[in-house]
């Protein structure tokens, strides 16, 4: 399918190159995330759609693919803004809900969206079909795993019940929102799914030595971990904790955690 990558210009030490939005042409333009309002993404999106975009649907609304709806709104305001519903979504942005097969028109042909919690709570992949394409915001990226914000309403049990759903699409193509277009998309969901096997079992073998904090387990697992990137570790292997109690393996009391023998 035709579809225009632009670049959101906000590189950081959580977004690493920084987002990619995507244009889907047509006679109103379809774009796939906002970015964060800066001034070169609205002039690329500008130079790719003069009229800007008909309509953005945002992947889900951490601040890295939504912030940048009300700059897009200011400089473009017959556009429509659409997203999976969050209690706690911008208010200054009249969004319009799409849910679990939501159909939306596009140029290219219609879109068909998923909801893909685990990431965040509202995350969501768009399909197209007739190309088997998915844009999959961030639930997967070249030469990472997805961090899953335990903490802050990620969920390990769903992101992998996600990633399964979308691998029976069998998809030729997947669009991030962060790094390259992803050529072989089942090759990529096998490797985080056989990944997040392998710390799953590193996870149960440290309670079952007796470590009980999720600190603990953390620096057992991740040893030589910068101080910076210590917290996103920490949040890995809450999300794991999580998970085992979900499947019954263990269970939590208060900030101490154990296997159920």
């Amino acid at each position: 399918m035709k579809q225009v990558p632009i670049h959101a210009a906000n590189p950081g030490p959580y977004t690493g190159d920084g987002n990619w939005t995507y244009l889907i042409p047509g006679a109103r333009p379809v774009m796939i995330d906002a970015g964060v309002g800066h001034a070169s993404h609205l002039d690329a999106i500008a130079q790719a759609s003069a009229s800007g975009p008909g309509r953005v649907i945002v992947t889900h609304a951490h601040s890295d693919h939504a912030s940048g709806a009300p700059a897009i709104l200011a400089r473009w305001p017959s556009t429509t803004f659409s997203k999976y519903p969050w209690p706690g979504q911008d208010r200054e942005i009249p969004w319009q809900h799409i849910d679990e097969g939501t159909i939306i028109a596009t140029g290219e042909g219609d879109l068909n969206v998923f909801h893909t919690p685990g990431h965040s709570p509202d995350h969501i992949a768009l399909w197209h079909a007739d190309s088997r394409t998915l844009f999959v915001g961030d639930m997967m990226q070249i030469g990472s795993s997805v961090f899953i914000p335990a903490s802050k309403g990620g969920n390990l049990t769903a992101y992998l019940h996600s990633l399964r759903r979308l691998l029976a699409l069998q998809p030729k193509l997947a669009l991030p929102a962060h790094g390259p277009a992803i050529e072989d998309p089942a090759a990529l969901i096998n490797y985080y799914l056989e990944h997040r096997h392998q710390r799953e079992v590193q996870v149960l073998n440290s309670l079952e030595s007796g470590l009980r904090t999720v600190d603990d387990i953390t620096a057992r697992i991740y040893p030589n971990l910068s101080q910076g990137m210590l917290p996103l570790a920490r949040e890995s292997v809450l999300a794991h904790l999580q998970k085992l109690v979900d499947d019954g393996l263990a269970r939590q009391n208060g900030d101490q955690w154990a296997v159920i023998s």
